[in-house]
């Protein structure tokens, strides 16, 4: 983005990168209502059909890494535009399949080309924005994309109900054609493309390796990966803790779980007023602090048969609270550092988020209990993991420090 010519309409800005960022969430919420009908259709369990799931999140984890170098060498907009179309084309060929093998596959590269997104917008807030203000732009994109899947599966229900599943798949596809054509018309190219990024293997591994060394990212990448875990760990957790300790309706359990929302989406909020008077490494330290106590408190107590479900509701409260500002702090402590190869960087990032709350949540169901205790183990040796990350990592900063502004700021 050239310096003379900044971005002045902030709030479309951050509204667009918003829009982008919900592309996957609303992917993977959307049809879960559906998993029924989808399962009649191919003669197979609800189990079985779940796998599409999995196969989403390798899809984007695998895209994580390989949009990076894409987005730094052609700039923001080429790469998002394969994506974005990949993703409709993956999404009306779901709209067909009748084998639960056809769908994972679909799925799976579905995510790669919606990862496209995700990874551009993260990259975009570099380029849009001072680097003192990426925490804040973080928790605004993070309400978002946090309101959107409280409604996605109510959305994804209804249209099953009426339309047929596949039509669930068809409006993906429709809605991400109009931001395609949004983005083509008003959004500005964020980075102007770098021919000398290299796109052969081996410098794209020493890019990746040479963002990983890096002090401050790793210990921000990595302490906020653990911590962020602690959101999946929630939301694979929470049938468990709900529906089959406490043994609450389904429709009761829609409530909590859009109730107990909240809490991840208004402390996103709260860190904006936070960011007036603190820093964003301070903040991120004093959320994983609170994290770790909770948790602690929230497995002996349950250990004892203190807590009944008014108490699990309050604790669970919390620990979701500060789950949700440790994100978007770690995530701009962790940027900070870099201009030149943000992309990459960003897409790093991405993959180690989503590989620690991928392998972190995936042990719920190893566990195969009907208790909350194994979500309590898992939520506190996540905190306290993240927890000792930071640390560890800090002692060997100096002083943690964004070093580079980037090349336009949005008026």
């Amino acid at each position: 983005m050239d310096a003379k010519h900044p971005i002045k309409n902030r709030f479309f800005i951050i509204l667009m990168l918003g829009a982008l960022s919900t592309i996957s969430p609303l992917a993977i919420d959307m049809y879960l209502p559906s998993f029924q009908q989808i399962a009649d259709v191919m003669h197979t369990t609800v189990a079985k059909i779940s796998l599409s799931l999995s196969s989403y999140f390798i899809g984007l984890a695998i895209g994580q890494l390989i949009y990076g170098p894409l987005l730094d060498r052609f700039g923001r907009k080429r790469p998002l535009y394969f994506g974005l179309v990949l993703f409709i084309a993956m999404s009306m060929a779901c709209m067909f399949v009748r084998t639960k093998e056809a769908l994972m596959v679909f799925r799976c590269f579905q995510a790669f080309g919606g990862c496209a997104a995700a990874v551009a917008a993260m990259a975009m807030v570099r380029d849009f924005f001072p680097v003192n203000e990426s925490a804040k732009i973080l928790s605004l994109l993070i309400l978002i994309l946090g309101v959107s899947p409280l409604f996605a599966p109510t959305i994804g229900s209804f249209i099953a109900a009426y339309l047929g599943w596949q039509w669930v798949f068809a409006v993906l596809a429709i809605l991400v054609f109009i931001l395609i054509a949004v983005v083509f018309f008003f959004l500005p190219e964020g980075h102007t493309p770098d021919p000398s990024i290299s796109l052969r293997p081996k410098p794209i591994f020493l890019d990746f390796l040479y963002i990983l060394k890096n002090t401050q990212f790793h210990t921000f990448a990595l302490a906020g990966a653990f911590s962020f875990a602690g959101v999946l760990v929630y939301v694979a957790g929470s049938p468990i803790i709900f529906m089959g300790s406490f043994h609450v309706t389904q429709k009761v359990y829609s409530y909590i779980f859009a109730g107990l929302s909240v809490g991840f989406i208004g402390s996103n909020q709260l860190n904006i007023l936070l960011l007036r008077k603190f820093t964003s490494a301070q903040i991120f330290h004093g959320a994983i602090l609170l994290e770790c106590i909770a948790s602690v408190i929230f497995l002996v107590g349950t250990h004892f048969g203190w807590f009944g479900l008014p108490a699990t509701l309050v604790l669970l409260f919390i620990l979701l609270s500060s789950l949700g500002l440790t994100y978007p702090n770690a995530a701009a402590m962790a940027l900070a550092p870099f201009s030149k190869n943000i992309g990459s960087a960003s897409a790093l990032l991405g993959f180690l988020q989503i590989g620690a709350a991928a392998l972190t949540s995936s042990c719920v169901g190893l566990f195969n209990s009907s208790g909350i205790m194994p979500v309590l183990v898992i939520f506190t040796a996540t905190a306290w993991i993240a927890l000792f990350i930071f640390r560890w990592g800090k002692g060997h900063l100096p002083f943690a420090v964004p070093v580079n502004e980037p090349a336009a700021a949005v008026h």
